[in-house]
C-alpha cells in the first residue's frame, strides 16, 4: 500500500480509510497535532493528470521567509492568478475568502438588524450610474446599454418609494484603465442608503458604527481565520474606536500642509496624500479607522448634497482604513428642482436621466448613503498589498481570464 500511495501524484483527490489514534509524539508538520490517522485503505478518488504549476507549499511562503531562506522557491502573483483554482487551494487563501463572506455576512447582520431591506437592482441600466465616462458599453439587441457602475439611482428609488433603509451586495463595473494595487474593473459593492429625520449625520455615524461591528466581530468569531493569514501575511490588528473619529476635509487639508503637503483648499486628496493623512492621523489620534466628512462639492458626484452653510463644501463623507478610503458616501440631493441643477451643471442631458428625475418629482425625503468596496475592505483590514489577492477571480485591465 504504500508503494501505490507514494505513486499519487500531488493534489490528487483520495479517500482513506484510518484508524484515528494518539501520537506519542505531537506532530509539528500538520495542522491539528493532536491525533493521526493510522492508514487502512486508499482510494483514488480523483487523479492528477497534469503537470503542476507550483508546489502548493511554495505559495504558501511569507515574504519574511522567502527573505530569510534564499533556497525558498516564490510563487508570482500572475503565476497564481494565471492557475487562480489551484492558488485557492493553500489554507491561508481559504482563510482570506472565509473573512471576505464573514464581511458581507456582518454587513447583512447590521442591517438587517437596524430594518434595512435587502434590494438586488439592475446591472443593465441605459444611461451612466454616475454620469461619467467610466463604464462599460455593450450591445443591447439593436441598442447599446451600459454596466451599472453603482446601483446608485435604484437604491435611492427605493427610498422614494417609502423602503425606509436599503441594502445591496452586487457586482460594480468601472471602465478606468488603472493598473494600480487597488484598482479592479469588477468588484463587489456594499451599498447602502437610509432616510433621515434631521441631519445626515445620523446615516454616517450608523455606518460608522457597522464598521466597528465588523471589525469587533471578525476578531471574535474569525480569529482563527486570521491568525491563518497573518502567518503568512503578518500585520498588527487594526486600531478603532466605539466612537469612530470625525474629521473634516479642512481641517484634514491643514494637517497635510503643516507636515509638508502642498495642496489647495478643494482639491481632492491623492493617493499618497491619502496615506500621508492615514500615519498623520493614527500619530495623532491612534486610530486606523476614521471618517472625513464635508469634502469639496467640486469633487463629488452631481446628485451630492451642498453644504447649506458653505456650497463650496458638501455633506458628503469617505471613510478610511490604513490611510486608504474603502467608503465614498453623501447626503444625496432630494429635491427634483436642485437635482436639475445640480445635473445641468455637470453636463449631463436632463434626458438621459428622466425617470431618475420623476422619482424625486414624485416627493423623496432626505436621505444618505455611501457604497463600499469588499475587496478593500478585507485588503486593508488583513494589510495585504494586492487587491487581487482579495479577489476571488479578479477582473482588471490586462486580466479577464480564468
Amino acid at each position: 500500500m504504500v508503494k501505490f500511495a507514494t505513486s499519487i501524484p500531488n493534489e490528487s483527490i483520495v479517500s482513506i480509510t484510518a484508524q484515528v489514534v494518539k501520537p506519542d509524539v505531537p506532530v509539528e508538520s500538520c495542522t491539528v497535532g493532536t491525533v493521526e490517522l493510522q492508514v487502512r485503505k486508499v482510494f483514488v478518488t480523483s487523479e492528477v493528470k497534469i503537470p503542476l504549476p507550483f508546489a502548493l507549499e511554495d505559495a504558501m511562503h511569507s515574504e519574511e521567509a522567502c527573505a530569510r531562506d534564499a533556497t525558498l522557491n516564490r510563487v508570482g502573483l500572475d503565476t497564481r492568478l494565471n492557475n487562480r483554482t489551484m492558488d485557492l487551494r493553500t489554507i491561508t487563501n481559504n482563510a482570506i475568502f472565509k473573512i471576505q463572506a464573514a464581511v458581507c455576512q456582518l454587513f447583512r447582520e447590521y442591517l438587517t438588524n437596524e430594518g434595512a431591506t435587502e434590494i438586488h437592482t439592475p446591472k443593465i441600466i441605459s444611461t451612466a450610474s454616475e454620469g461619467g465616462s467610466n463604464v462599460f458599453k455593450i450591445t443591447y439587441f439593436k441598442g447599446a446599454a451600459y454596466l451599472a457602475q453603482s446601483p446608485q439611482l435604484y437604491k435611492q428609488a427605493c427610498i422614494a418609494a417609502d423602503f425606509g433603509k436599503v441594502y445591496e451586495i452586487a457586482p460594480v463595473f468601472r471602465a478606468e484603465d488603472s493598473n494600480t494595487q487597488r484598482h479592479l474593473t469588477e468588484y463587489v459593492g456594499l451599498d447602502l442608503e437610509c432616510s433621515f429625520r434631521e441631519h445626515y449625520h445620523e446615516v454616517m455615524n450608523m455606518i460608522g458604527s457597522m464598521f466597528v461591528y465588523i471589525f469587533k466581530n471578525l476578531e471574535l468569531r474569525w480569529a482563527r481565520e486570521l491568525e491563518i493569514v497573518r502567518r503568512q501575511y503578518p500585520s498588527e490588528p487594526i486600531k478603532f474606536d466605539e466612537q469612530p473619529l470625525r474629521l473634516e476635509y479642512k481641517d484634514a487639508v491643514a494637517l497635510l500642509r503643516a507636515h509638508g503637503e502642498e495642496m489647495g483648499d478643494f482639491d481632492d486628496m491623492t493617493t499618497p496624500q491619502e496615506k500621508t493623512l492615514g500615519r498623520l492621523v493614527r500619530e495623532k489620534y491612534g486610530t486606523d479607522f476614521y471618517m472625513l466628512d464635508k469634502f469639496p462639492l467640486s469633487v463629488r458626484p452631481f446628485y451630492t448634497m451642498p453644504d447649506p452653510t458653505d456650497a463650496r463644501y458638501s455633506n458628503s463623507y469617505d471613510f478610511f482604513l490604513r490611510g486608504q478610503e474603502i467608503m465614498s458616501g453623501a447626503q444625496r440631493v432630494h429635491d427634483a428642482d436642485m437635482l436639475k441643477e445640480r445635473i445641468a451643471a455637470h453636463g449631463i442631458p436632463l434626458e438621459s436621466l428622466e425617470h431618475y428625475i420623476r422619482a424625486f418629482e414624485l416627493g423623496c425625503p432626505p436621505h444618505a448613503g455611501g457604497g463600499v468596496g469588499l475587496e478593500r475592505v478585507v485588503m486593508f483590514y488583513l494589510g495585504i498589498n494586492n487587491i487581487r489577492q482579495t479577489s476571488l477571480f479578479p477582473r482588471d485591465p490586462k486580466r479577464i481570464d480564468p
